[in-house]
């Protein structure tokens, strides 16, 4: 068949790690999630790894991994987070590559991305070479191949971008059609043809530098109504679509679209689904045959010639004005604003870079032998820290034997230099305004790299970068100076700070000896805690190490609980065991008095008037130690609540019977009363008839269900059910209390992530089940009641199993 189809799905988040801890935080806008990577990979990662191919009745009927059957790239900071927190989508994405090579003639269907989606039309070369370099490692230690392709974000291109993809063996990558300024045929003779482009067929760009690379324009009018045309609403309707361009000439060609990858599944509820029946139909109905884009270039290798326009990308009708200027490109939410921070954040941190470059080659060259090859090479250890990853680093590429300070400064240059590339992430620009999540995280990774920069060489960069920040005007704040301040600048971590995380939080959780914080370690040589009623006082020593840089310090600390979040503390570098100790004498001595004052004054006296508190722990324990010190108020709150429900049920049925609206303060203290159970019945293991009641009393009330928190509650309970029910499979009560539940939850309609359960009930289906009809068939009366619940619960999972 000379019909192809090429589908390319462009997965990418922008990297959210706090840049000091190197962990994603608490994130409260992805509720009821902990963060927005986990919010996409629940709804579109996950999914992609196991659509679902529906049949008659919307029964599902076959589970696939569509990155197996489409081209796709993931941004490495993103693969690196899935490997560590979602290791089952990983692994799916890995052996998809591997799948495919078997099915495209041994052409993988991952290609490599830029590493940290940088504009590379706006950088300087040697941060694109970089950045090539980076994300080729990268994708050779996932996918254990060379690329063939790599996106460009926001296939924003260049002349010296392509060349430096080609310098490096790569062989294609890929383009909107309106970026191709024009293009020729191969037949002697042929002219030059403006603005038209053939997105069916690859094409060849020659380079200034005499080489040349091919790329692909997808068919721009199919990939924007797969993003905002509603094609993903039918499975048939996009297949048809996909194949429906003419076949002209006889000439063998390729129907390709991209598309951000999180369109199937996050932006478009379903859109995985879509995607998955387009592909099947596509291959059961020989509408064409399914490639990537890198077999299809081995059969049929670019004839036509074509040039691109410079400076252009796919997301920015002005070229790549949209990250350098308000060149009104926005999301179009936010009538008003405007976009006049853009430029000035950009040349706050142009000069930031530019600052930082003499520092880090100067300082650099006391112990690299090429500082910039040095860097290059650098993805070896962000990929791997270990120490024998390390020690192989500066094996290659320190300049002589360093000892254990010199590699600690070292390692601080090259993270000033990493945190140097993430500030440029694109995303700090796309969105509306300066104080915004995205434009926020890249003024955290510039704060990062000013404070290595100061620890490296005690140069002061942060007062003229937030000077030249007062010149970026904020549609919420004064200017870009105040978003930096509130949000990047009062986010600076040291080990200092860490330890007194430590000493805060050990006074409500119990750590060993050891403990892991984040990307630190603790090592607790002292630990004495007192207490007297609601009064708590901690006192110790330890020791902090990062784990990035492997810098180390000792700390004596002393923290005070008064209750509620009263809780004072103070820190100091650890100055001898004399010093400790008279320091303990003292304090148990007041504190054996309750003299608070008098304690907090030792605390002065010793650690100085920097006093730590709640404010100063990280966000997410930080929340956890809020909830523990509220609980008591929650269950006052909660009694007062029921107790008012209670009283004034039989009153709430009676105006409901008239048709009366609850009056507001009956209404909340019912929505309250009755989420509030519920939750607990789909957490603490479910009571079928409880959830009936509760379920009836907020319909007859007219009360709405938090469906959002019931649906990831219940999702939860059933995915566990099905997964014991994969290693216990005769179990049927477990079968007809999740069977149950699901018939029970069934009219409300909730958006539950049921992917886990369905996938258990196919393997449960494939495995066990044979064998249970045949016992059933000889009579076995266990066997067929068996067959009967989990066929009943196959209903309710809206899955469907040949047996």
């Amino acid at each position: 068949m000379d019909k192809y189809v090429c589908i390319h799905g462009h997965f990418y988040q922008p990297p959210r790690e706090n840049p000091w801890l190197e962990e994603i935080e608490l994130q409260d806008s992805a509720y009821p999630y902990h963060d927005w990577n986990e919010r996409i990979s629940v709804e579109c990662y996950g999914p992609n790894a196991r659509a679902r191919i529906l049949g008659e009745g919307l029964v599902v009927i076959d589970i696939i991994n569509n990155y197996s059957k489409i081209s796709f790239n993931f941004g490495p900071t993103l693969l690196s987070d899935l490997e560590k927190r979602r290791p089952d989508v990983y692994r799916s994405v890995i052996e998809a590559d591997r799948l495919s090579m078997a099915n495209f003639s041994g052409h993988g269907s991952a290609i490599a991305q830029v590493y940290n989606h940088m504009i590379m039309p706006l950088a300087n070369k040697r941060d694109k070479e970089t950045q090539v370099r980076w994300g080729i490692e990268d994708f050779r230690k996932r996918f254990g191949r060379d690329p063939e392709g790599m996106w460009l974000p926001e296939t924003a291109v260049d002349p010296e971008t392509l060349d430096i993809l080609v310098s490096h063996g790569i062989k294609f990558t890929v383009l909107a059609p309106r970026q191709a300024k024009r293009t020729k045929k191969p037949a002697k003779g042929a002219r030059w043809k403006e603005s038209e482009v053939d997105t069916r067929l690859p094409y060849l760009v020659e380079l200034p530098s005499g080489k040349n690379i091919a790329v692909f324009f997808y068919d721009g009018e199919i990939a924007h109504e797969v993003s905002f045309g509603g094609l993903l609403y039918n499975g048939e309707a996009f297949a048809r679509r996909m194949t429906s361009p003419a076949h002209q000439d006889g000439t063998p060609y390729c129907v390709s679209i991209a598309t951000d990858g999180e369109t199937f599944g996050h932006h478009h509820k379903y859109g995985e689904m879509a995607l998955a029946y387009c592909l099947h139909s596509i291959e059961s109905n020989k509408l064409a045959s399914l490639t990537n884009f890198g077999a299809f270039l081995e059969k049929h290798p670019p004839e036509h010639l074509a040039e691109v326009h410079e400076n252009s990308s796919w997301s920015c009708a002005h070229g790549v004005e949209r990250w350098r200027d308000d060149c009104g490109c926005n999301s179009g939410t936010r009538g008003g604003w405007n976009q006049q921070w853009r430029k000035p954040l950009r040349e706050a941190l142009d000069w930031l870079r530019d600052s930082l470059s003499p520092v880090y080659e100067e300082e650099g060259a006391k112990y690299l032998k090429d500082p910039w090859g040095a860097r290059d090479a650098y993805i070896g250890v962000i990929l791997d820290r270990s120490r024998e990853s390390v020690d192989a680093f500066f094996g290659s590429h320190a300049s002589r034997e360093l000892s254990e300070p010199e590699r600690i400064e070292a390692i601080k240059l090259l993270e000033m230099q990493r945190n140097a590339l993430l500030m440029y992430t694109s995303c700090g620009w796309f969105f509306d305004e300066v104080s915004g999540i995205e434009t926020v995280q890249v003024m955290q990774y510039a704060a990062r790299a000013i404070q290595l920069a100061e620890e490296a060489r005690g140069v002061a960069l942060e007062n003229e970068f937030m000077k030249r920040l007062e010149s970026a005007p904020s549609n919420v704040y004064a200017n870009g100076r105040s978003a930096y301040e509130m949000f990047a600048a009062n986010a600076r971590i040291d080990l200092e700070r860490v330890g007194m995380h430590y000493a805060i939080s050990s006074l409500f959780d119990e750590y060993g000896k050891s403990a892991p914080i984040y990307c630190y370690d603790t090592e607790s040589d002292i630990y004495e805690k007192y207490e007297a009623g609601k009064l708590k006082l901690a006192m110790g020593i330890t020791g902090v190490r990062s784990r990035v840089t492997n810098e180390s310090a000792r700390f004596f600390y002393s923290v005070l609980h008064l209750g509620d979040n009263s809780v004072n503390g103070g820190i100091s570098p650890f100055a001898g065991i004399s010093l400790f100790n008279a320091m303990k004498l003292q304090m148990t001595g007041a504190f054996e008095k309750r003299d608070i004052p008098e304690i907090i004054r030792l605390m002065d006296k010793y650690f100085g008037t920097n006093s730590y508190s709640l404010r100063h722990l990280f966000r997410d324990e930080q929340r956890k130690i809020i909830d523990q010190i509220l609980s008591q108020t929650y269950g006052e709150i909660e009694a007062s609540y029921r107790h008012i429900f209670d009283d004034n049920y039989n009153m709430m049925e009676f105006l409901r019977q008239l048709n009366i609206p609850l009056p507001e303060p009956l209404s909340v203290t019912a929505s309250f009363t009755i989420n509030t159970d519920l939750k607990r019945s789909l957490t603490d293991g479910v009571d079928i008839e409880k959830v009936k009641a509760l379920i009836r009393k907020a319909a007859g009330l007219s009360v709405r269900i938090d469906s959002e928190m019931a649906a990831f509650k219940a999702g939860r309970f059933v995915n566990a059910s099905m997964e014991r029910l994969s290693s216990s499979t005769e179990d049927i009560p477990l079968m007809e209390t999740t069977r149950d539940l699901l018939e029970i939850l069934r009219p409300m309609d909730l958006p539950m992530d049921l992917l886990s359960a369905q996938d258990a009930y196919f393997r449960i289906g494939k495995g066990c089940a044979p064998a249970m009809k045949e016992r059933s068939a000889k009579g076995d009366d266990a066997a067929s009641k068996w067959l009967a619940v989990f066929n009943e619960l196959g209903d309710k999972l809206r899955v469907k199993v040949r047996i």
